[in-house]
């Protein structure tokens, strides 16, 4: 084995310090008693009868003698210049002294020490209990341990089963004490029964380092009891009759513990082997006894003794019963079957000192029979005679009877209450048929159903369909005679619903006359109720009773038909769906439609309502025309427009309008070519286009007394000046473009030369505030050439026009040739036509 170096350093410094503190007391004890004598061991616990070594020994160098003083028995010694070792054998003494001595100097060394013997407690006796003990006495329970010791370390504990009654100590007691007793007085419990009770003894050494030494005693089982001090219950008839069979019992409470108790029964000398049950504390025995014929004349008492025994305790109970003889009555009739109104008599009879007692006769004197004589009918038919005979034993009254039926041969009936005449049975049910005539001997019943059809069979039963319903004759016969009966079976059932009668799918037409209804059959009729689902009300659909239409049109969904009548109800989904005949109106077809020129041909708009949808089919007045990509004017007509549906058909007319852009047609003067001053002449524009254009001019500037038509498609000038004279622009206008042409009017005349140099000279100055003016404008306006179809839907159309051209000018947009004359916003833009 290794160690670290701390750990063998602390060694060797605990050793070094061991060896100093020993010759530092050595050094002292030597300078008070140089020598000494030890006695190896000082103390010593040995088991009674064992054996111990002991040595002695002393420092003195040269010991003139020593030895071992005791007055126990020695085996052999063994010696040494300064010692000596002895062992004693068959140590008994509870406590011994041995002294160990030597001389030395003139000196006496002593060493004293202290011997004790124990002894194991092989014997533990417990003091034997009594075989039985009655729960609430006191018993005592006593355990002896002899020997034991030494008295002080030994405990004695009395235990009940495992658990610890008493447990007794010895503290304080002299080493050579030995053996011990203990007591204790406990009362007998039923927990107690065949609980084992024992002692246990403990000899507690571990102080010495022996350890703990144990031994128990046999253990004894105590069986407790309890026994009511009141005898059993004991139950028998007082009398018996010889030949019968009678029960007797006898029981009692309050045993413990009952299963251990015996019971027996016994009648006279004969003992009875009874039936033994246990019910808790309760112990009850059942026999059954009877009584032979033989060896008993008249009325004889016997001795019934049951005895309970339990710990060894008897409790007893007797009685005495009775055992006598009364036979059944004699009743005899002069003829057991007769036929209506024959002479019947009967008899009643028993043995003597028995009074008889017969229905419908007089009481005779006891001892003498009863008589009855009677004229049978049919009432009397199964009449049941009871004869009864009364006898006293031992002042208890004892009766027998007889009876006898009697026959009385007469002719079926049928009434209600055996045949009844109607019957009501539910269908699918099992159900029986019964037809009863009461007669004697017993008629034969036959029911048939004239009409034909399925028959019941009479007391069987049989499962009832509603082809059973109808008319049965019942017929009933025996040997005296035969009778009739008609009888009416009606069959009820649950309603339930038919496809046909009430469909699961149902489609209204909106409009038409036919109406939802649901039908159910069943018997009684049922009443039918239908409503939507999902409506706490009665919902959309009431109907009061079967057959019954819905007074209103239904809205489509889906809606549960119940039915109900006495036998239960059925119920049903029905599914209603609402379909409709086409219909167009102007919202979904309009009578007039408005196409435009040039644009993407469309399709005819039109569609109608219905359900299934409608196939709407629209054709044209007149020959079809080829389909163009484009709109043409050729396009507007009237076409009939047929909508479709399995539920019929509706027609509209449509109209249909081509508009396009207006187109300056015509431009003439009146009258043509060069107009004299002075003179009149008349410009008339006329134009095409849809919507109809509006008109507007364009007039020299400075023009007066110009005056124009309602519609402004002419002008006209009355009393021309030179001023008159100048280009003129008509120009057309409506909501999908505009359209201009330009004509020129000459005045001419002497003086035409110098209105032309003034014109010029006007016109030039007219062209520089022009230029000015274009500048200013150039922010609204673009500066550029321009197409006149191009700007016709721009803003930049508007600066074409000159809103302030003078007197008689128009406002036109378009033109087909250049701008002439000098209005406020007439720009030098240069126009092309179309």
């Amino acid at each position: 084995m290794t160690f670290s170096q701390p750990l063998l350093l602390r060694a060797l410094l605990a050793l070094v310090g061991s060896l100093c503190l020993g010759l530092f007391a050595l050094s002292g004890a030597a300078a008070q008693e140089p020598y000494w004598a030890d006695l190896q061991p000082r103390s010593a616990l040995v088991e009674r009868g064992g054996s111990l070594w002991l040595n002695c020994s002393t420092n003195c160098p040269r010991p003139e003698r020593g030895g071992l003083e005791t007055s126990l028995r020695r085996n052999g010694t063994q010696r040494g210049l300064r010692w000596l070792a002895r062992q004693l054998v068959d140590i008994r003494e509870p406590e011994a002294h041995p002294i160990c001595f030597f001389r030395c100097a003139r000196r006496t060394l002593q060493a004293r020490g202290t011997i004790l013997t124990y002894q194991r407690p092989d014997r533990v006796e417990l003091e034997l209990l009594p075989t039985w003990l009655p729960v609430g006495e006191n018993f005592t329970l006593s355990c002896r341990v002899p020997g034991a010791g030494p008295r002080g370390s030994l405990s004695v504990t009395l235990l009940r089963g495992a658990q610890e009654l008493s447990r007794r100590r010895f503290p304080g007691e002299s080493p050579r004490a030995r053996g011990a007793m203990a007591t204790f007085t406990a009362t007998a419990r039923r927990e107690d029964h065949r609980v084992n009770f024992s002692c246990l003894a403990e000899l507690d050494l571990r102080p010495h380092g022996l350890g703990l030494l144990q031994n128990r005693s046999t253990p004894q089982e105590l069986h407790t009891f309890a026994l009511a001090p009141e005898p059993p219950s004991l139950a028998f008839p007082r009398l018996l009759e010889i030949g019968t069979e009678q029960l007797v019992s006898c029981e009692m409470d309050k045993l413990f513990p009952a299963q251990e108790a015996h019971i027996h029964l016994a009648l006279g000398s004969q003992m009875l082997s009874p039936r033994v049950s246990l019910d808790g504390d309760k112990l009850k025995a059942t026999a059954a006894i009877t009584v032979k014929e033989e060896g008993v004349e008249g009325e004889d008492e016997q001795e019934l003794t049951c005895t309970v025994t339990l710990g060894g305790q008897n409790r007893k109970a007797q009685g005495n019963l009775t055992v006598y003889s009364f036979p059944q009555p004699n009743l005899t009739v002069s003829e057991a079957s007769v036929r209506e109104g024959t002479f019947v008599n009967v008899t009643c009879e028993a043995r003597p000192g028995a009074q008889v007692l017969l229905d419908g006769a007089p009481e005779p004197p006891p001892g003498e029979p009863a008589w009855l004589t009677l004229t049978a009918s049919e009432e009397d038919d199964e009449r049941v005679f009871i004869c009864e005979a009364l006898l006293e034993v031992k002042g208890e009254i004892l009766r027998r009877n007889r009876s006898l039926e009697l026959q009385v041969l007469y002719r079926p009936r049928l009434d209600e209450a055996g045949c009844p005449g109607n019957w009501t049975w539910l269908e699918g049910m099992e159900s029986t048929l019964q037809c009863w005539a009461p007669g004697n001997p017993p008629p034969v019943v036959e029911c048939v159903r004239p009409e034909g059809g399925p028959a019941i069979p009479l007391g069987l039963p049989l499962p009832i369909s509603r082809d059973h319903a109808g008319t049965y004759q019942c017929t009933a016969s025996n040997t005296v005679g035969q009778t009739t009966k008609d009888v009416t079976v009606m069959v009820e059932y649950g309603p339930s619903f038919g496809e046909v009668d009430c469909p699961g799918a149902w489609t209204w037409v909106k409009g038409s006359d036919h109406q939802f209804s649901c039908e159910a059959d069943g018997n009684p009729e049922p009443v039918v109720l239908c409503s939507r689902a999902g409506n706490s009300s009665h919902g959309e659909l009431l109907f009061p009773h079967r057959g019954s239409h819905a007074g209103q049109d239904p809205a489509p969904g889906l809606y549960y038909c119940n039915a109900t009548n006495t036998h239960g109800s059925a119920s049903k989904r029905v599914t209603v769906s609402a379909e409709s005949p086409p219909q167009m109106d102007e919202a979904g077809c309009p009578s007039h439609q408005t196409w435009l020129e040039g644009a993407r041909a469309p399709m005819l708009t039109c569609r109608a309502q219905g359900n299934p949808t409608p196939r709407v089919h629209c054709s044209r007045d007149g020959p079809e025309r080829p389909e163009k990509p484009s709109v043409s004017r050729a396009d507007a007509g009237t076409f009939h427009c047929v909508a479709t549906n399995s539920h019929g058909s509706d027609t509209r007319i449509v109209t249909i309008g081509v508009e396009y852009r207006p187109l300056v047609a015509e431009l003439v003067a009146m009258p043509p070519g060069s107009v004299k001053p002075g003179g009149n002449f008349t410009l008339t524009c006329r134009a095409e286009g849809s919507p109809p254009a509006q008109y507007s001019w364009r007039t020299p500037p400075g023009a007066p007394n110009i005056g124009l038509s309602g519609n402004n498609s002419t002008l006209s000038v009355a009393g021309a000046l030179g001023s008159h004279g100048g280009v003129y622009e008509c120009a057309a206008t409506n909501t999908h473009g505009s359209h201009a042409l330009r004509i020129t009017v000459h005045v001419t005349g002497p003086w035409l030369w110098i209105v032309v140099g003034g014109v010029a000279g006007g016109a030039l100055l007219l062209a520089s505030l022009g230029g000015l003016t274009y500048y200013l404008q150039s922010t609204a306006c673009k500066k550029g050439e321009y197409n006149v179809q191009e700007a016709e839907s721009s803003g930049e159309a508007v600066c074409l026009n000159g809103s302030g051209a003078g007197p008689g000018a128009g406002g036109g947009t378009g033109a087909e040739a250049g701008a002439e004359g000098g209005g406020a916003e007439v720009y030098s833009i240069q126009l092309t036509s179309t």
